[in-house]
């Protein structure tokens, strides 16, 4: 087998897995998170859901990147694969014998993430491990599309049986495709790193080492800030959208679904462009296109008075999805050491996980106070200033800088419009 051919045969057999256990995964996300919004309008009731949804996965992704960088990646993800499939099972059936507080759920939704906080970098990690660097952009953005293609599946599988059969039945459908997922992944060849069989460190030596890497890492420094204040200032908010729907245009399943079917079919054509128009195009100026939108599309989800231009701007929100986290994982999947991409990848997942929580702590009881609408509009607000603050600083210009010239030395990358005009800051400002 050719090198070519042997590198495209593991992706396919990877995505394929990975496209199987995703959809299982989003099955239930939806009907869980539909449940708490229907069974109690709550704001803080939605807000309990995105703590037990994403605090978990932050507090164990540290541990679960060192493990990525310490041992065979993909049995790493197989284990917690099958981890998160005994758990849910055991939740089912206590589901089904009567047991359906709303804690119960949430523990599910906890336990399932504590697993996706060891999976998560073991899985980004992985990826520059079987796909060539010329290709590693194409192959992110094909898995940002698969990802997105499963959103738009996933509500309508999701509504469908919740409807049917009620939330028991999601879980073992959501235990049959992990397996699946599972068993082809175990076909797929990853090679052990170096590190992996002779590291001695300790875990504590390997976390603050992780540390150490990203405080001296402009670009990753930089990066996740940028992550952070998008997850607290745009992605939290989207959280309250459903109870928005709910409260202002009505509260039938099929308008929950469609607002998540808008958001799928956008992340779709971004993929999709992600994958094929934009592939070469500069990382950084994609992630502060992004960003940008982001806090634009936020603002004008709060000013919406109707339901089907709600629908629109959600739509392209889901658009401005890949455009900023698939330039954003390639730019530290190249940028970044491969014996360092899993405690890279773990803090990764830390931002994402914890901010998330952390934004809704404060968006969800403001939900019973104030208006789903102006939350919107004033979070869309904040992050476009905030972003605009993070660009200015000297530390902020100098990273800007530097990923430009990293991309610069790939031959086929592409400016966008006016990126090289911009003149690099002095170099005294690159420690700021």
């Amino acid at each position: 087998m050719t090198t070519s051919t042997r590198w495209r045969r593991n992706v396919a057999l990877f995505l394929t897995g990975q496209t199987v256990s995703l959809l299982g995964s989003m099955i239930v996300q939806y009907a869980v998170m539909w449940w708490v919004t229907l069974q109690t309008r709550s704001g803080l009731a939605v807000a309990l859901y995105a703590v037990a949804a994403f605090l978990p996965q932050g507090l164990v992704s540290i541990f679960g990147g060192v493990l990525a960088d310490r041992m065979n990646r993909r049995v790493l993800v197989m284990a917690a694969d099958a981890a998160i499939v005994v758990a849910t099972l055991a939740l089912a059936l206590l589901m089904a014998n009567g047991v359906d507080d709303l804690w119960i759920v949430l523990l599910a939704v906890a336990v399932r993430s504590l697993g996706a906080g060891v999976q998560t970098p073991a899985v980004q990690a992985m990826i520059p491990q079987i796909v060539p660097g010329e290709q590693l952009m194409r192959v992110n953005g094909i898995f940002q599309t698969i990802q997105s293609a499963m959103a738009l599946l996933a509500p309508a599988a999701a509504g469908a049986i919740f409807a049917a059969f009620g939330l028991v039945p999601v879980f073992f459908l959501d235990a049959v495709t992990a397996a699946i997922g599972i068993g082809l992944l175990a076909l797929v060849a990853v090679p052990t790193l170096e590190r992996v069989a002779d590291s001695k460190a300790s875990y504590r030596q390997d976390l603050t080492e992780g540390m150490r890497y990203i405080r001296s890492h402009p670009i990753v420094r930089w990066l996740l800030i940028v992550y952070a204040i998008i997850f607290v200032l745009t992605v939290a908010p989207s959280f309250v959208t459903p109870l928005m729907v709910a409260r202002t245009f009505g509260n039938e399943e099929w308008m929950l679904a469609a607002l998540e079917v808008a958001a799928s079919l956008g992340m779709i054509l971004g993929g999709i462009l992600m994958s094929t128009v934009l592939a070469r195009r500069s990382r950084i100026g994609l992630i502060l296109v992004a960003v940008y939108g982001f806090g634009l599309v936020t603002v004008a989800l709060g000013l919406s008075g109707n339901l089907w231009v709600f629908y629109g701007f959600m739509f392209v929100f889901g658009l401005l999805v890949p455009p900023f986290s698939t330039p954003f994982m390639t730019l530290i999947q190249e940028s970044v050491e491969p014996a360092m991409h899993g405690r890279v990848f773990s803090y990764v997942g830390i931002v994402m996980a914890l901010a998330t929580p952390i934004g809704m702590t404060v968006f969800g009881p403001l939900a019973d106070v104030v208006s789903v609408q102006a939350l919107l509009i004033a979070a869309g607000l904040a992050s476009i200033v905030v972003i605009t603050m993070a660009i200015r600083v000297p530390s902020g210009r100098a990273t800007i800088a530097a990923a430009r010239a990293h991309t610069a030395h790939e031959p086929d990358a592409e400016a966008l419009p006016g990126e090289g005009t911009v003149t690099p800051p002095p170099e005294h400002d690159r420690s700021a």
